[in-house]
């Protein structure tokens, strides 16, 4: 039942927020309701008591003036002249028999001196406010009045009531719906600065009304903090740069050093020693290569401002590239890509090949001999989907997301080429064209699936 609860509640803040501004003015306008109701009936009452208290007074003035029979005699005057429809009489005896009147004597407490009860008519059910009182010689006095003027104000005003009821309701529904625009539009500028800054706008900031009040004070720490994060990335990225600047070059001189040496060196041994050590050289200037065309990346802005190409052709000619690589071990390279045009992306094509081929690569390397990797372009609900599937070991689900690391690599011995970074690359430019990349199992296998949504399309 909670679940169901659960269910029934908005899950926007807003609409929740319309909803309690309506159910608290609607809340309000009840009890305000309730009050003047009670307020006005127990006034109309009270003027219905004093209007019988004077009229009881007179009888029982002129019963002990003139006797019974006098008031016996005013008792029938009065109902037969028919000059008040509302008033009700009753003169009844010791034994509960009417002697003189227009209704019987209701069932009463012992001893109550004023009584309500309703008459059944051909006008409908008429309330009554009676007062009682007992004679000297045993009889027993009813005079009372028929509510019914009070009855129809109290029904037109319930009616009235309930009119204003709709018109509150509107009211209500009305002021929350806007209260919840205003709240709604003075967030939605801060939610779409931080998704913004997400996607890489980093010096985007949330813009100040000058109010000073709470959304305004809000988004004036969220600048600072914005302005903190960019200040700690720009020194994380100088820092990078300036590594793999200063070291690029006194290694580009220690390799063709190297190359010297073993172009004069005659040894076997030698040659195999300064092969190796050339290798490892490369390595590093191809790490640092890497480093530098990643910080270069994220340092830039989206793609709103790149030409449409498409993305299958990329993808063909990545296959084309691999191809040969991956015929060498036995691996059928296969592809699946979209209608000429139909995978239309807004994109830097350098760095989408970039992406294509580390994926390819990634799966040529790891695919066992005499396998199949496949590679696949679609158009799927306005966005374009890459999938690449191979039947290699795959990755445990539980460091699917560390490969996207900087320099992170499963394999604990870390001996076979690369740099770790060809996954950061991946993401970065993924990223930079608004879209998403994730990994699954592919039993066996790995299968990698990049989605550019509509923003890039």
């Amino acid at each position: 039942m909670r679940a169901a609860r659960m269910r029934l509640m908005p899950r926007s803040t807003s609409a929740r927020l319309a909803l309690a501004v309506t159910a608290s003015f609607l809340l309000a306008f009840v009890l305000l309701g309730f009050g003047v109701h009670y307020a006005v009936s127990a006034m109309l009452i009270q003027d219905a008591r004093e209007l019988v208290r004077v009229d009881a007074a007179g009888l029982v003035e002129m019963y002990q003036d003139d006797g019974r029979a006098a008031l016996l005699g005013e008792l029938r005057d009065r109902i037969g002249s028919g000059e008040d429809p509302d008033a009700v009489y009753a003169l009844t005896a010791p034994d509960g028999r009417v002697v003189a009147g227009n209704t019987a004597l209701p069932f009463h407490r012992q001893g109550a001196r004023w009584i309500e009860f309703t008459e059944h008519g051909d006008d409908g059910d008429l309330r009554v406010v009676a007062q009682l009182q007992r004679l000297p010689d045993g009889t027993t006095l009813l005079t009372g009045t028929r509510t019914r003027s009070q009855d129809r104000f109290l029904s037109l005003m319930l009616r009235t009531a309930l009119a204003a009821f709709v018109v509150a309701a509107t009211l209500g529904a009305l002021i929350g719906w806007m209260t919840s625009r205003w709240v709604s539009r003075r967030l939605r500028h801060l939610d779409g600065t931080a998704e913004r800054v997400g996607s890489g706008e980093l010096g985007l900031r949330a813009r100040l009304d000058g109010s000073d009040d709470a959304f305004d004070r809000l988004a004036r720490r969220f600048n600072g903090m914005l302005d903190r994060i960019e200040e700690l990335l720009g020194g994380v990225r100088h820092a990078t740069d300036h590594i793999a600047h200063d070291l690029r070059t006194p290694l580009t001189r220690l390799r063709n050093r190297l190359e010297e040496v073993r172009r004069r060196e005659q040894g076997a041994e030698a040659g195999v020693q300064l092969d190796a050590a050339i290798g490892e050289t490369d390595q590093l200037l191809h790490s640092f290569g890497a480093l530098l065309r990643l910080a270069r990346i994220e340092a830039q802005p989206p793609v709103h401002d790149e030409p449409m190409l498409d993305l299958s052709d990329l993808a063909r000619d990545a296959a084309e590239l691999y191809t040969p690589i991956a015929g060498e071990r036995g691996i059928a390279l296969n592809t699946q890509l979209s209608a000429p045009g139909e995978a239309a992306v807004r994109g830097d094509a350098d760095q989408l090949f970039q992406m294509l081929v580390n994926l390819l690569d990634n799966a040529v390397k790891y695919a066992p001999a005499d396998t199949e990797v496949r590679l696949s372009v679609l158009r799927e609900r306005g966005a374009i989907a890459v999938q690449i599937d191979d039947r290699g070991p795959g990755i445990p689900a539980a460091d699917r997301e560390r490969v996207f690391d900087r320099f992170q690599r499963l394999e604990t011995h870390r001996g076979s080429p690369g740099t770790g970074l060809g996954m950061s690359l991946v993401r970065a430019i993924v990223h930079r064209h608004g879209g998403h990349i994730a990994l699954f199992d592919n039993a066996p296998g790995l299968r990698v699936r990049v989605t550019l949504g509509e923003a890039a399309a």
